[in-house]
């Protein structure tokens, strides 16, 4: 909004007017010269009662500019001047503050889904604390009001023409793209995992249709070899593979089953965890509860009915086969597959964006957050809430002409639960800084942080993060 000028203020002076109504001449005198010809005098302006601009200015409607229509592609109608790819917690939250700034019929939304889910809480529907109902809604619920939002999957993006084609067969025009995505679940890079998982011994928490076999598996379980796996590559909530882990952990040693099994851990990485901080909390975990870990182990195969489960070691290729009576899975992940083959898509089809700004690097009206982006920062829910009000911002920024604001330090949290009432807090940042919130030691198991994770955030995810307000 451009800045209200000031009146032009007019100074005092003491000094009668110089300037003298004219008057008729006559023989024998002057007459006094007539109101009607009198000359008006220069009123002082009033002073103004509106308040004086802030310096930075603030974006309103009426100030953003519309592309030129030699700018638009053919399209269909009017474009609409946001469309948002993904009605996930990165495309609901961006919404919500938008449509406070640009007004209504401004913003679409696009994604098939009928419902929403914290996927968070998870990790506790598969140790039996919570039921799997408690964390979903229907999207309609959540869609910001004023905010168009279009029941339809994307199967085309066209950025150099500024179009987006759905599966529906309508093609959308955009003035700005905002893609949240999210990530997609690659249950068939594992041979015989797509038609086992949720059945019997093969379980995972990655999935709504799919956790609560986790609990149900922990339940019936009597002994022997209960696997926890982690892929290679990218995940969503890479602390989630152990979590499960810790706590099936903890409810053999609780209810006196802990001398019957074993407990393997076999991950595709290096190490327990990224970040040194944390890390080493979690090694001390290890060695003092007994649980063996296969680092550098790749899950390929599931044979559900013999119990196997084969991995490929990532330095040497070779095969290894190791038998189960129970395997949680963590699925390979990767970009949605419309991204990986659109022109958004960048280096093993993520989509390349500035990790400070979050605007693309090849299309500088389209903005990217969450899952889906190369952003070198763990893929978290606690990542998109700090992401979302950078790119408004910046995308604010960009409409009004103002260079754009590097503000997401790579900022993301991961509640590790390493107990049925114990959480270790672990924050961080880029280069693996650490950016924890509470004054105490978050690399300890606390007490206080499982009622942050169970309790806290989901009360600031639903009625703050969807709101576009945390």
């Amino acid at each position: 909004m451009a800045e209200k000028k000031k009146p032009a203020s007019a100074k005092k002076s003491s000094a009668k007017s110089t300037t003298k109504p004219a008057a008729a001449a006559k023989k024998g005198g002057a007459k006094k010269p007539s109101a009607k010809k009198t000359a008006p005098k220069t009123a002082a302006p009033k002073k103004s009662s509106a308040k004086k601009a802030p310096a930075t200015p603030s974006l309103q409607t009426s100030s953003i500019p519309s592309l030129k229509p030699a700018q638009r592609p053919v399209g269909q109608g009017k474009p609409r001047q946001v469309v948002i790819i993904g009605g996930g917690t990165g495309g609901i939250d961006v919404a919500a503050r938008l449509v406070r700034v640009l007004g209504a019929g401004k913003i679409t939304i696009v994604d098939p889904a009928q419902h929403h889910d914290y996927q968070p809480m998870w990790t506790l529907v598969g140790a039996g604390q919570v039921t799997k109902e408690s964390t979903r809604r229907n999207m309609e619920s959540l869609i910001p009001k004023g905010v168009e939002w279009l029941k339809d999957a994307v199967v085309d993006i066209q950025p150099e023409r500024n179009l987006v084609k759905t599966k529906g067969g309508k093609t959308l025009e955009y003035e700005y793209l905002v893609a949240a995505p999210g990530i997609q679940l690659d249950w068939d890079k594992v041979a015989g995992l797509k038609e086992s998982v949720g059945k019997g011994p093969v379980v995972s928490n990655y999935a709504y249709d799919t956790v609560d076999s986790t609990w149900q598996a922990i339940q019936s379980f009597k002994g022997g070899t209960a696997l926890f796996t982690m892929p290679a590559g990218l995940v969503k909530c890479p602390g989630a593979p152990q979590k499960i882990m810790w706590l099936m952990e903890d409810h053999l040693r609780r209810n006196g089953q802990r001398n019957k099994a074993e407990v393997v851990f076999a991950s595709a990485g290096a190490a327990i965890f990224g970040i040194p901080r944390y890390r080493e909390a979690l090694e001390k975990l290890l060695k003092a509860r007994g649980v063996k870990t296969l680092f550098g182990h790749n899950l390929v195969a599931v044979d559900a009915r013999n119990h196997v489960a084969t991995f490929e070691t990532m330095d040497t290729k070779q095969r290894v086969t190791l038998k189960f009576d129970m395997i949680h899975v963590t699925p390979p992940q990767s970009a949605p597959d419309f991204i990986k083959k659109s022109p958004l898509a960048g280096e093993g089809g993520w989509i390349p964006v500035d990790k400070h700004t979050t605007q693309h690097v090849k299309y500088p009206n389209v903005f990217a957050l969450g899952d889906a982006t190369n952003m070198p920062c763990s893929k978290t829910g606690a990542a998109i809430r700090k992401q979302a009000p950078v790119l408004v911002n910046n995308l604010q920024r960009l409409m009004m002409g103002q260079p754009l604001n590097p503000g997401y330090d790579g900022y993301a949290s991961c509640p590790l639960v390493v107990t049925h009432n114990k959480v270790i807090m672990a924050e961080f940042g880029y280069d693996g800084k650490i950016m924890e919130t509470f004054p105490i030691a978050q690399n300890k198991p606390r007490y206080s942080m499982y009622l942050v994770k169970r309790y806290l955030l989901p009360k600031l995810y639903w009625d703050f993060m969807m709101k576009g307000r945390a």
